[in-house]
């Protein structure tokens, strides 16, 4: 016991607790089964490895600020059939994010923007990578009240970085600096994950600046799968079908929402 005492103190004292809480039980299980030593020690090994994985998702999981946790498998695909669902799939391989490609989502408000940028935020989190969600508003007001360099590192140094809701204000000429800044500092280094319910042709106007406008859509671009996602609005399917609400980009309650993003 004083042996077991001893090697529970000393994989403590290493950082190894629960190797140090399982060495016990560990122990009798590999008298039972006659286990080799190598043996042994790759079996505790191997509990201690998927502990720190653990941690480390959880930890991924509440610093990047996913506003809901919801997968693709809880996308319903039908009801937005303008999106490929087979190349959405192919997304979860997170190849597009170990090459440093953007990929971008233009629709309306209600498509699964949001959703599908989460999931895939998720799915990232799984990998093994770092992510952060925000929103573009949220960029502009955290720069702009007090810029320093470690307010910056939260939206360059995450290995994916979602923004959520780009086109529903414009910015100021000192926020759209900072996130040009933000841009060019990911790229080729870095994903970007954005939605936005404006095409390419209006950012000029977000931005308040053509040029700015133009040298974030070259690096933004350049590395990027862009998908166009046409339909109503999920969250408002039920009150189009009973006629009491009507979508103002089709003018009626049957027809798809026009394509954003031409």
């Amino acid at each position: 016991m004083l042996d077991l005492e001893l090697a529970q103190s000393q994989l403590t004292e290493l950082g190894l607790g629960h190797m140090a809480e399982l060495l016990e039980a560990k122990v009798s299980s590999a008298t039972e089964k006659d286990l080799s030593y190598l043996a042994f020690l790759s079996e505790l090994l191997g509990v201690e490895i998927e502990s720190k994985r653990k941690r480390t998702y959880e930890i991924r999981l509440q610093t990047a600020g996913l506003p809901f946790r919801k997968s693709l498998s809880d996308f319903d695909f039908n009801f937005c059939p303008s999106i490929d669902k087979a190349f959405i799939s192919e997304l979860r391989s997170l190849a597009f994010i170990s090459s440093a490609t953007n990929l971008v989502l233009l629709g309306p408000p209600g498509v699964g923007k949001t959703h599908i940028s989460v999931a895939l935020g998720l799915e990232a989190i799984a990998g093994g990578f770092s992510c952060y969600f925000t929103t573009l508003s949220k960029i502009a007001n955290d720069l702009s009240s007090s810029y320093s360099q470690t307010k910056m590192r939260k939206y360059t140094s995450p290995k994916v970085l979602i923004i959520d809701e780009m086109g529903y204000r414009p910015l100021d000429k000192v926020a759209a600096n900072y996130f040009f800044d933000i841009i060019s500092a990911r790229y080729e280094t870095g994903t970007v994950i954005l939605s936005s319910n404006k095409g390419f042709s209006k950012w000029g106007d977000l931005f308040s600046d053509q040029v700015l406008s133009t040298a974030i859509l070259d690096r933004l671009l350049h590395h990027c799968h862009v998908i166009n996602i046409k339909g109503n609005s999920y969250r408002l399917k039920d009150r189009i079908k009973q006629g009491i609400y009507t979508n103002p980009q089709t003018g009626d309650n049957a027809k798809k929402g026009e394509e954003v993003g031409q």
